[in-house]
């Protein structure tokens, strides 16, 4: 599944200069372009739904124009010269057929408003599908570089809040826009042939309501931006907590660390706080408008029934069109928030996904060819990105390691041990010179035939929340069983393993905390091991 995103061929992962909390200027309505190109994937949903908000507004605009003819068929019903004339029967007629013909426009936009909601909300459930893996997929394919630049709490933050913030714009958003179009723009029509004065007295409104929602989007859009990194800072800090509960607990610093959460958690609502005396104050002065320019009307279509230049029933016609925009007047302030968090956290979404992975394969890449399985390493430099450009882990190193020999590395730490394993498997690139496997540069090599090829025992072991067999066999889910217990015999864990109750059933607490540190590394070991790597 591929995302709507089009990265410049600059914005790398690898790029230092990248900066990861969103511009204000990709907060405009390129990112609702973009949000509003993915639901239109499903362009039969979306047909649907955008006609059933345009059916159900042109069912909502009879609704005033059929009570303002009851309202004028009544009157004339109880008018004497009514009776008079013999046409009391022919007008009570009329007064049915207009009832029936407002309760079927009642009940066609509650059916189609109905047919709306479902829509806007399975096309937003498939808006947060889609960007839900758009998003993971570049997680796995972004380079070692650029996750050691950035937090797991932030990405998680934009994995569940941001798509959140997404999902929820087609209905609240973009769908009530069609709808408050319709009414303003269908009603406009009906009241100006009506009476023009009267009308443009309905209508003040407006503008002003719609240059009062210009300024609290772009104040509310800021908000959202400061609220939703402050959310991510909140879980960040609650993430290193509850991951480092055993070192917090050892040094008794539970009062620090919730004075640390206690401060970030109080930013958040702070911020959460200021975000709806905004929108409440918009919503307010926006309603406040409303009705002023609704006592106005009154006023004015009163003195003109009294005049006699327009009927009761076309006063009533106008008031009760304002009363129905009444609610998406109030509506408005929603959806300018709705408008607002979906750029904010699309914008923030779209910065991950527009990121173009610094370690692919070539176009002309081919799978490793083992046939000594020498590896070597040809005056090969290395500096992490986020180091000055002086200053390098690796500096001119060289050494040959032939097949059957085991090669020991050994130097003070930070020296670059743990980074020249990096390097093999090619999570990250090397500044200069060279590494081949049997004079192939492991460049030239696809990147899922080189780590087959090279298994890597990690420093720091991660185990999954899964048993046993899951984890040592997750590099290999194809194994059978008699190849894990061997491989669990070769990292001497298979006898311990067989003692537990479920042997290699056994569930592994989170991280492996079940386990002991050496349990835990020979587990690593294992894992390594199944695969069969030609290089360990």
């Amino acid at each position: 599944m591929q995302n709507t995103s089009s990265p410049s061929s600059d914005n790398t992962d690898n790029n230092n200069n990248a900066n990861y909390r969103i511009e204000v200027s990709k907060l405009d309505a390129g990112v609702l372009h973009r949000i509003t190109a993915i639901a239109f994937r499903h362009r039969w949903r979306m047909t649907i739904a955008i006609s059933a908000t345009i059916i159900a507004s042109i069912f909502q605009l009879y609704i005033p124009q059929y009570l303002g003819q009851a309202v004028d068929q009544a009157q004339g019903l109880l008018s004497s010269a009514a009776v008079e004339i013999g046409i009391h029967a022919e007008t009570e007629e009329a007064l049915f057929t207009t009832a029936m013909l407002l309760l079927t426009a009642a009940v066609g936009r509650g059916l189609f408003t109905m047919m709306q909601n479902y829509q806007g909300e399975a096309i937003g459930q498939l808006i947060a599908y889609h960007l839900r893996l758009d998003y993971y997929r570049k997680l796995q394919q972004l380079s070692f570089s650029w996750h050691d630049r950035v937090h797991s709490g932030d990405l998680m933050t934009r994995g569940i809040l941001d798509i959140e913030g997404v999902r929820r714009w087609v209905d609240t958003g973009f769908l009530r826009m069609i709808l408050l179009a319709c009414l303003i723009g269908g009603g406009a029509i009906i009241l100006l042939r009506n009476d023009i004065a009267l009308g443009l007295m309905a209508l003040s409104f407006v503008p002003v309501v719609a240059l009062r929602s210009s300024f609290a989007r772009i104040k509310l859009r800021d908000a959202w931006l400061a609220l939703q990194d402050q959310m991510s800072h909140l879980t960040k800090v609650m993430e290193e907590n509850l991951g480092g509960i055993r070192v917090v607990r050892s040094f008794a610093a539970q009062v620090y660390e919730m004075t640390r959460f206690d401060a970030s958690a109080d930013k958040a609502l702070e911020i959460a706080a200021m975000r709806v005396r905004l929108f409440v104050h918009s919503t307010t002065q926006m309603t406040f408008v409303f009705f002023l320019s609704m006592v106005a009307t009154l006023w004015l279509g009163g003195q003109q029934v009294l005049n006699g230049t327009i009927s009761l029933g076309q006063l009533t016609e106008t008031l009760t069109f304002m009363l129905i925009l009444r609610m998406p007047v109030r509506q408005i302030g929603w959806m300018i928030n709705s408008i607002a968090r979906a750029s904010t956290c699309g914008g923030r979404l779209f910065n991950v996904l527009d990121l173009v992975p610094s370690i692919t394969d070539k176009p002309d890449a081919k799978p490793v060819n083992f046939s000594s399985g020498t590896v070597r390493f040809e005056s090969v430099s290395f500096r992490y990105p986020t180091w000055a450009e002086n200053e390098r882990t690796l500096e001119d190193v060289s050494f040959e390691a032939r097949p059957g020999k085991m090669i020991g590395i050994v130097g003070p730490p930070g020296a670059g041990k743990t980074t020249i394993a990096h390097l093999l498997g090619r999570y990250y690139d090397v500044t200069d010179g060279r590494i081949t496997i049997d004079d192939q540069d492991i460049r030239d090599a696809t990147l899922a035939s080189l780590r087959n090829a090279v298994g890597i025992v990690q420093q720091e072991q991660f185990l999954f929340t899964a048993s046993l067999n899951h984890n040592v066999a997750y590099g290999a889910p194809w194994a059978s069983r008699t190849d894990i217990e061997h491989s669990s015999q070769t990292a001497q864990l298979h006898n311990y393993i067989k003692a537990l109750p479920n042997a290699y059933e056994t569930l592994v607490g989170e991280r492996g905390v079940s386990l002991s540190g050496g349990q835990r590394q020979r587990l690593s070991i294992a894992r390594a091991i199944l695969p069969d790597a030609k290089v360990l």
